[in-house]
């Protein structure tokens, strides 16, 4: 078994969400020994933002790119490379102004791509990256779990499914910002839902 984690907070140190990540890792390793892992900070090894630039070069014919073009599209191949070799992805996902963070953005923004990892239809979209199951770890400051504030999710959903990822299940740490009281209730419930997935 092949598992990818993404972290995509800002922090290098000290995320609530990667601490998430790391313990859904840690649930799907013991439960498949011999797993292997592969890590992609996204604050350590920030990846470029979708620019117009990027967009030229994901536009251009491939045998027509420049070495620049070549090299910024590249960089998007590693990533999609990273989630067709996983049969587990683990994302630490924290919630930066009631959304995802610009880290993880600028991932989905690279994997996303026509023909590779969905496709147009007659029907419609039709997402290519089946067959896997996606770990959602989701830090909160504040209380939003199925509430209108949280716009998390439901734009998660989306890309996931828009890519043929529909196996998705997602672990919340909420409060955070709260106090120790609401942190220590909030590690103590998410650990309960980590030791319940079965993988």
């Amino acid at each position: 078994m092949n598992i990818l984690q993404i972290n995509s907070s800002a922090r290098s140190t000290g995320s609530a969400s990667t601490r998430l990540a790391d313990a859904l890792v840690a649930r799907v390793v013991a439960a498949n020994p011999g797993a292997a892992v592969v890590r992609r900070d996204l604050a350590a090894q920030p990846h470029p933002m979708l620019d117009e630039a990027t967009l030229q070069a994901l536009f251009t014919p491939a045998e027509q790119r420049s070495a620049e073009q070549a090299a910024r599209i590249a960089l998007d191949d590693a990533l999609i490379a990273q989630v067709q070799a996983a049969d587990v992805i683990v994302v630490g996902a924290p919630m930066y102004n009631f959304g995802i963070t610009v880290q993880l953005k600028s991932w989905f923004d690279a994997i996303a791509r026509a023909n590779v990892t969905f496709k147009y239809t007659e029907k419609g979209p039709v997402g290519l990256l089946t067959g896997k199951k996606v770990l959602v770890g989701l830090s909160r400051g504040g209380l939003h779990r199925g509430g209108a504030t949280d716009s998390q999710v439901p734009y998660l959903n989306t890309m996931f499914g828009f890519l043929g990822l529909t196996d998705v299940q997602y672990v919340y740490s909420e409060g955070m910002g709260m106090g120790p009281e609401a942190v220590a209730k909030a590690q103590a419930q998410a650990d309960a839902e980590i030791n319940a997935i079965l993988v």
